[in-house]
Parts: C-alpha cells; structure tokens; sequence
C-alpha cells in the first residue's frame, strides 16, 4: 500500500463470488476463523451452485455422499449412498442456515468486473447494473462447471420444437408420449437418459464420443442404518474414510499415478466386462465401447445407463450432425431423425476465456486474468494465488483439484487461504501477493509429474476431453487428497509477500 495515500476502507473485508458449496463452504470457515465481515453474492435466485441449477430427472451425486459432505457437517440420514439432488441441494440450505450464510448472501447479483486497486490495496467490484462493491480480499468460489455450452450446430436456432440444455430443466415440458433427441453423453447424460427412457414415445441419443461407465455400488439406505450411522460413536467417521479410499482408488491414484500404479488398465477390464453384461446387442455394444484409456475424460457410474440401450425406444447415433432442421436433427449419412424436443446434454464451458472466473480480471497495472494465462498457461500456487493479482484467492483454481471429492477441495483450499489472512491480519499486511519465484517453483513441479500421468502416456487421442486446456495441460493437481491436506496446512507462508 502507498504509504502516502490516506486509507480507504472497503464496503467489507471479504467479497466471496459463487455461492455454490465453494462459497458456502468459504463463508462458513471464515465465520468459524473469526472473519465476519464477509458477503457472499449469488448471480443465482438462490444458493447451491450445481445443486440448485441442475434439476434434470436423475440428477444425483456421482461420489458416495459421505464424501460429498463437509467433514464438520457430517450428515447420517442420506436416502442412499449416492444421494439424489433434491438433497444435496436440502443439505446446502442447512448448511446456509445453520451457520448464518444467508444474513451475509446477496442473491441475484452478478459480478462483471474486478478492478485492484494498488494505491489502496483494494478490489472494485462492478455488478450488473453498474453498482459497484469494493473489498480488501476476494475469494472466486465460481467453480467451472457454471456455465452452459451449447452445441454449435448450424440450424439449431431453426429448431421450432423445445430446447433445452440439462443444467436449465424446464419442468414444464411434459415429455410423456414425445419423441426426444438427447445430444452428447456426458455425466449428466448417463443420469437423465434412462430417467426419461421409460416415458418417452422415443428416445434417439447422439453420442460423439462413448464415456467409461462402472457399475454403480449404490443402495437405499434402510432407516436401521441410518440410525446406526448417527447413533454409534465414530460410525460417521469411519463410513467417511471408507468413502474416501474408494474415491481415491477410482480418480486421483489412477489418474496421477498410472505409471506406477495401472490401477487404470484394472477398471478398464471391469467397465468392458460390465459393458458385455449390461447391452445385449454387439452392434450397439461396440458403439458404447470407449478407444481411449480410462480417466482421460471423466468416467461415470451407473447401473442403469448402458441397459438403457437394450430398451425398443431408444435408438444410439453415432453418425456426425450435420445440422438441426426445424423438425429434427439431420446426420451426415443424409438421415432426418425428427423430434420434438432437443435436450442439450453438451455439458459446460470449461478453459474458454470468460470462463474461470465467468467475469473481468484485472491486477496489477491493469493486467488481465485472462490475457495472463494465455500468455503463461494456467497455473496458480496450488490452485489458489496468482502473482501480479494480490488478494485474490479462487477455490477451484488452474492445478487445485485433484479429482478427489470436492468438498475435500474446498476445506483444503479455504484453510490455505485462512491462514493467509490469519498472517495479515497479525502483521497489519493490506497486501498479500503470492511470489512469482513460489508460483513457477509450484507449476514447475506439477509439470514434473506428467510422466506418471494417464493423460500424457499416449491413450487419450480420441477422447475429446475437456480436461485438456488450448495449451494442451490438464491443470489437475498431480497430488494424492492426503498430500493436499498435509500442504494446505505446511507450506511456507513466505510463498506470499505481506505488505
């Protein structure tokens, strides 16, 4: 800060953007830190993130949902181990609730632009609207999966039936008896497809590229275990840990450490085998049969998917769309599918500028976020700072998750973050700037594990993966959830400057 410049207080200490299970999960361990001047604003009508705009038939939990919990607010009543929406969405708002989110929440406000201010030390928030919002810290709690990416396919501003995209459900659309075209076969896909299968007249499903589906190890949870989970002392904690290790086995032990252990190469032979059991059809089969090695894209768990296609109204296309009429979907082998209705399963911007954060970046000397990373690749010191951009921490930044569960994300990272604004506040500081020198030492060493991972070992052509970024990085952290832990609360603190 200039010495000379007289102080300028902000409108509060801490701007948290995103009010998704990142923001809420920040608000609270802020609170918890003793940090109350804090506002959370929601671009939203209401908190959640995924869980409030994902409403499509099926949507549920693709973890077991004792790891998909936070680890202070352990709840025992899931109806099953992989929990609907309905209640992932219930659990945020008491969570929102019970630690007194709401009465630091603005919803429906967006922010278009972030602006430091150096002479203050200071962000400036411009909102929607032009109302403007100024404080000492902000945390980006946005996420990446925000923001629907629709299909550019020529024609589909033709289409005169119903469009919609899964992550913005219309329940008013009555899709019994319609015949319904489903583009792309991602992970919301895999849950809406055979939700909606049975009540359609027909179900045409356009699939570019197949995904790895496992067998699902879901169950209803009867309410004596449910009793037992809540009554039994360190009942929670054990299913959590448990939970946890078959997390860890099915993405980050794979994914990161495939060289040296091929655990991918044994989930491989499972999915085949399931696959071969579950679509009687060895046409349609080989179809649904991936060509790209396990974890270059994200894998999905479902008992009901691929026996979705063994079903007389449902039809898998595999051939390219060649456009969207105002009747129907045309492919290039010349065929016309008509529908009535086009359901966009085409999943979310992900690397596109704009993107992470969804709004205007700049630092220091008016640098921008975005022009940055082009310039640099994406990388922040682990996944939290970026240099030249001071008092700005994201949850969910370039080389942060490591495909553990989320919830694990955001604790780590906000303890990151805490103990920067801990150190702050005991010295006074208005500036915390993480150094260029930790920074490269960082993504320099994230680099260096490329080799024991599964997206550089020559099996991911074809994938079409949105893990990959225009550079050609997976900005993944290359770290088992233990090694997360132990660094959030480890690293050096004099990684960052204190001014």
């Amino acid at each position: 800060m200039n010495d000379n410049a007289a102080p300028v207080l902000p409108d509060h200490e801490v701007v948290i953007v995103g009010g998704g299970f990142s923001g809420i999960g920040a608000a609270i361990l802020l609170g918890k830190a003793g940090f109350d001047d804090y506002l959370l604003v929601e671009d939203g009508d209401g908190l959640g993130g995924a869980w409030h705009w994902n409403t499509y038939p099926g949507v549920g939990v693709d973890i077991p949902s004792f790891s998909y919990q936070f680890s202070f607010e352990q709840r025992a009543d899931w109806s099953r181990v992989f929990a609907p929406g309905s209640e992932l969405k219930a659990y945020a708002d008491d969570c929102v609730r019970k630690y007194g989110v709401d009465a630091h929440t603005r919803l429906n406000t967006r922010v278009v632009d972030a602006d430091f201010d150096a002479t203050h030390d200071l962000w400036t928030l411009t909102l929607r609207g032009g109302e403007t919002l100024t404080a000492r810290y902000v945390i980006g709690a946005t996420g990446v999966l925000t923001q629907p990416k629709p299909p550019e396919i020529d024609g589909i501003d033709s289409f005169t039936g119903t469009v919609m995209h899964t992550a913005r459900w219309d329940h008013d659309v009555d899709l019994v008896g319609t015949r319904v075209a489903v583009i792309g076969t991602g992970a919301s896909a895999v849950q809406a497809i055979p939700a909606i299968a049975p009540i359609v007249d027909h179900l045409t499903v356009f699939q570019r590229t197949p995904i790895w589906c496992l067998p699902k190890p879901d169950a209803a949870m009867p309410p004596a275990a449910r009793t037992a989970l809540g009554a039994i002392p360190g009942a929670k904690r054990l299913a959590r840990t448990l939970s946890q290790v078959f997390v860890e086995f099915n993405f980050p032990l794979p994914a990161h450490f495939n060289g040296v252990l091929p655990i991918a190469t044994v989930g491989e032979k499972l999915g085949r085998l399931y696959l071969r059991r579950a679509v009687g059809d060895p046409h349609t089969r080989a179809k649904l049969t991936p060509r790209y090695a396990l974890g270059c894209k994200r894998p999905s768990f479902s008992n009901a998917y691929l026996p979705t296609f063994n079903r007389d109204n449902v039809t898998l296309e595999t051939s390219s769309i060649s456009e969207i009429t105002p009747t129907g979907i045309r492919t290039s082998d010349g065929a016309l599918h008509e529908v009535d209705i086009l359901v966009l399963a085409t999943g979310f911007k992900v690397f596109e500028r704009g993107n992470m954060p969804p709004f205007g970046v700049r630092g220091i000397g008016g640098i921008d976020l975005d022009t940055w990373w082009d310039k640099n690749r994406f990388q922040a010191f682990q996944g939290v700072s970026v240099p030249g951009f001071p008092n700005l921490f994201t949850i969910l930044g370039p080389y942060g998750y490591n495909g553990s569960s989320y919830f694990n994300l955001i604790e780590t990272q906000t303890r990151h973050i805490l103990r920067c604004l801990r150190r702050a506040r005991d010295t006074g500081a208005t500036r915390v700037e993480v150094s260029e020198e930790a920074n490269t030492e960082y993504f320099e060493a994230m680099l260096a594990r490329r080799g024991n991972q599964v997206f550089f070992q020559g099996g991911c052509g074809g994938s079409n993966s949105y893990y990959f970024d225009d550079h050609g990085d997976v900005p993944f952290r290359a770290s088992t959830t233990l090694e997360t832990m132990w660094t959030s609360r480890r690293f050096d603190l004099d990684s960052y400057s204190f001014s």
